[in-house]
């Protein structure tokens, strides 16, 4: 029963993600999620007692699904920290190229439009991107260690500007439908981290 139960509430929680990256979230109805689902309502209310609980719920799943990405590209013992770094903003580039808005990045899709909805949805981004940063932050201690990265006087701070700069970068692309924006984020995060300068990857990379 609990894996049933498991697989039901993941199940209704990736098919109203995968609508809601694309029409936003008070652009989806409760009844679209159900028909994307295939599950009756009471079944939607068994697991979430709220459109609003299951948005608090989709986007903290959606964080852990992106810290084990994070993970997985930040982590491989085979590369330094820097080269773990660079390939996590390669992977920005793949993600906008294979969206026609540009993007499938919920914190951009939905960081504007649910602060002033929903605090509880506010409150998961917000620990979200927190939690993100953290990750960042690690990294950029970890490349210091290994010789990678120059001297950073501040991780934690150099960690923040980084990622709200390819954040905004991710968001001015979306209105673009152009990558301009993260190759200038590409550039500057090479400077910024003391980098030999590289060619931004292609947009259609994966």
């Amino acid at each position: 029963m609990k894996a049933e139960y498991t697989d039901v509430r993941q199940h209704i929680l990736d098919q109203g993600k995968a609508i809601i990256t694309r029409k936003g979230f008070a652009g989806v109805g409760l009844n679209e999620i159900l028909t994307a689902a295939d599950v009756p309502k009471g079944s939607f209310y068994h697991y979430f007692k709220s459109k609003e609980l299951f948005g608090e719920a989709m986007l903290a799943d959606y964080v852990q699904q992106y810290r084990i990405e994070m993970d997985s590209l930040l982590g491989q013992s085979s590369k330094t920290a820097a080269q773990g770094l660079m390939d996590y903003w390669a992977s920005w580039f793949s993600d906008s190229s294979e969206h026609s808005d540009g993007c499938r990045c919920l914190v951009v899709k939905l960081s504007s439009e649910v602060a002033d909805m929903s605090e509880p949805m506010r409150t998961a981004l917000r620990d979200g991107t927190s939690r993100i940063i953290e990750r960042l932050s690690r990294t950029i201690e970890q490349g210091m260690a290994d010789g990678s990265l120059a001297h950073v006087a501040d991780p934690a701070r150099m960690a923040q500007t980084l990622y709200q700069m390819w954040l905004g970068a991710a968001m001015l692309t979306k209105l673009r439908r152009e990558p301009s924006a993260l190759q200038s984020a590409w550039l500057s995060t090479m400077e910024l981290l003391q980098l030999p300068p590289v060619p931004a990857p292609s947009p259609a990379a994966s």
